[in-house]
């Protein structure tokens, strides 16, 4: 596949190539996990580890190096949720630590982060306009966003 001229512009990227073995070793991983945990932690684990590969394939596939970056924040996003999932796995005693999981993910946190930084340089910034009217239902307890969690 590397090197082929039919290759999709995401199956370029390493960063996609290291997410697609991540994703595989987290099914694999997390196979042990109990049963009870089939719709819990081990469907969130393998939707977050799935998510990581779908959305810079999705990033690269899109027109704009802003939407390229929009996509790659959002699998740096579920890389966090993956990460904290599998923190939480061990803690709850589902599974041994996986040196070579830990050894994938922290390189895929690195080559992420690192596309991010050479693309921020030249996605436009993405400007959300304000709404054009105000709303007619007052909240007095309300908070602005920035400071809501």
């Amino acid at each position: 596949m590397i090197g082929d001229s039919k290759e999709r512009p995401h199956q370029r990227l390493e960063v996609w190539r290291d997410a697609m073995d991540l994703a595989a070793l987290v099914y694999a991983h997390s196979a042990a996990f109990p049963a009870e945990e089939r719709y819990g932690l081990t469907s969130q684990m393998r939707r977050a580890a799935v998510s990581v590969p779908s959305n810079i394939a999705e990033g690269a596939a899109r027109r704009s190096p802003a939407e390229l970056v929009r996509f790659l924040l959002i699998a740096r996003g579920s890389l966090a949720e993956l990460d904290t999932q599998l923190a939480l796995a061990s803690r709850l005693g589902l599974a041994e630590a996986n040196p070579a999981l830990a050894e994938l993910l922290d390189r895929t946190f690195a080559r992420l982060n690192a596309l991010i930084k050479s693309r921020e340089g030249t996605a436009p910034a993405v400007r959300e306009e304000p709404a054009p009217y105000g709303s007619p239902i007052t909240n007095h307890e309300s908070r602005p966003l920035s400071h809501a969690r």
